[in-house]
């Protein structure tokens, strides 16, 4: 399925959406303040070794110095260029490194509050689809790829890393999305990571201590290198510096994928062009109207994601099965692109609507995994349950659409529903009852929502009249606009 690829930059926020056939599929957002340091390769410098803790403090040119134990300082062994064995002794820091050294370093953790980063000395790079090992010479497989299948990736990456080496060290590390790639897009990724490392080397002698080397490649390049393919027809960014130096990254890295970068010239921001904006709050729903009267109602929890599926008012068929049936294909279409417009991952359970007959079901969970399978992301589907539920599962990739854009709302506290004002209406009378019985004030005011005073002064001011006199005491109201509709409070005068 062919795309495109718009991109909406500013210096605050970076937005990437795909389109295919005039539809969002898949958004992507990179927020400037919220991008990390984990990853990033920088010379630095030793400033201080603490023999008695094992650790040392690094200068990296940040505000503050970071931490590196000798846990993560990387030891050549003779005869092999691995890390510390499992059980084996480490030499002691002091003897490893001194005060004023160089050191290349990666950082492993970012500075939270007054404690600086941390930092190991053992490199890797991340590609797409594998892990670059400078230091090292093993070649891996994933644990969380089938035991089965690790031997059979792990010899096609040998033989593949041998054609590339050209006398070049390092050893790989096949991560879970590589388990379906070809022969091609592994030895790419190979090419792709060993530049890499060459800049990152060159940079470290060619650049004084305290610089950054290598850094976390930015949404925008992660673009060019996981998002552009074949079917890709044009990349367009609205910021022509962008522009420029992804080109730049392009040449370098991409070859292959420069010619589609396009610079937008429009007047009209570019998300408005396929309405993306709408899009976006479309994706931030609960409910998910389909074309044929049917809707989605789609729940994400922490351990899981539901979906319900509903006919709604479509009645366009002979009869009631085939109106069911009809639903639930275009549900099963909707639901995969949700699926990846929202990035859902983990556990999602699908309720679609009960269906007597099996080859209905069949036809749906084969439409549902024809367009899951168009998704990057590796996804598993079950069949039907005995209660009619499919259950399937998503790689987690990233935070999803909701997480990254939204918080909790803080009248309902992430509930999704509130009190109405006629049980925060009890709620309050029986507070007053409770207050009455341990202290002796003059009078009780009730502060509160205005929609729950304004029930106190009408449908309900008989209850509140009839404690007024069973307390012996005057209660009078006070509605705050500022307070949530579940929200109170009780003063004693």
């Amino acid at each position: 399925m062919q795309n495109d690829i718009l991109v909406n930059w500013s210096p605050q926020e970076t937005r990437v959406a795909v389109v295919e056939n005039g539809a969002v599929q898949e958004l992507h957002v990179e927020r400037t303040l919220e991008r990390g340091l984990v990853g990033n390769i920088y010379l630095g410098k030793v400033s201080r070794v603490l023999p008695g803790m094992q650790s040392a403090f690094v200068d990296i040119g940040l505000e503050r110095a970071a931490f590196l134990h000798v846990a993560d300082v990387w030891q050549r062994h003779d005869g092999a260029d691995a890390g510390p064995r499992r059980g084996e002794a480490l030499l002691p820091i002091e003897k490893q490194i001194f005060e004023g050294q160089p050191l290349m370093v990666q950082v492993i953790k970012d500075p939270i509050g007054t404690k600086g980063a941390r930092l190991s000395t053992q490199i890797s790079v991340a590609g797409h689809l594998l892990v670059f090992l400078p230091q090292d010479q093993h070649v891996g497989v994933s644990q969380k790829i089938p035991a089965d299948e690790r031997e059979a990736l792990r010899s096609r990456l040998v033989a593949l890393v041998g054609q590339a080496a050209q006398g070049a060290g390092g050893g790989f590390i096949l991560r879970t999305n590589a388990e379906e790639a070809s022969d091609e897009e592994l030895a790419d990724d190979i090419a792709y990571l060993r530049k890499t490392w060459t800049s990152i080397r060159a940079a470290a002698q060619r650049l004084p201590a305290m610089s950054l080397l290598h850094q976390d490649l930015s949404l925008l390049q992660r673009v060019m290198r996981d998002l552009v393919g074949e079917q890709t027809l044009s990349v367009r960014i609205d910021s022509r510096e962008q522009f420029v130096q992804l080109q730049s990254y392009g040449r370098e890295y991409m070859p292959k994928a420069v010619d589609r970068l396009q610079l937008y010239k429009g007047e009209r921001p570019i998300f408005d062009l396929f309405g993306i904006d709408e899009e976006i709050a479309r994706a931030l729903g609960r409910r998910v109207d389909l074309k044929s009267g049917g809707y989605l109602i789609v729940d994400q929890t922490e351990a899981l994601t539901t979906i319900d599926v509903n006919t709604g008012g479509y009645v366009g068929a002979r009869n009631f099965d085939e109106t069911i049936f009809k639903t639930n294909l275009e549900a099963a279409g909707t639901i995969a692109r949700q699926l990846r417009l929202r990035n859902l991952g983990g556990i999602v359970v699908v309720d679609f609507i009960d269906m007597a007959r099996h080859e209905h079901q069949a036809a749906v969970l084969d439409e549902l995994k024809k367009h899951l399978a168009r998704d990057r992301v590796k996804t598993v589907v079950g069949g039907f349950s005995p209660l009619g539920l499919v259950e399937m599962t998503r790689k987690r990739t990233r935070e999803s659409l909701a997480h990254m854009l939204c918080e909790p709302c803080p009248t309902c506290r992430g509930v999704g529903e509130v009190k109405t004002a006629r049980t925060v209406c009890y709620d309050i009378l029986r507070e007053v009852l409770r207050e009455a019985r341990q202290f002796n004030p003059r009078e009780f005011r009730v502060i509160a929502a205005p929609k729950v005073v304004e029930m106190f002064l009408d449908e309900e001011s008989q209850h509140l009249a009839g404690l007024s006199d069973f307390i012996g005491k005057p209660i009078s109201l006070q509605a705050e606009g500022e307070l949530g509709p579940d929200q109170y409070d009780i003063v004693l005068l």
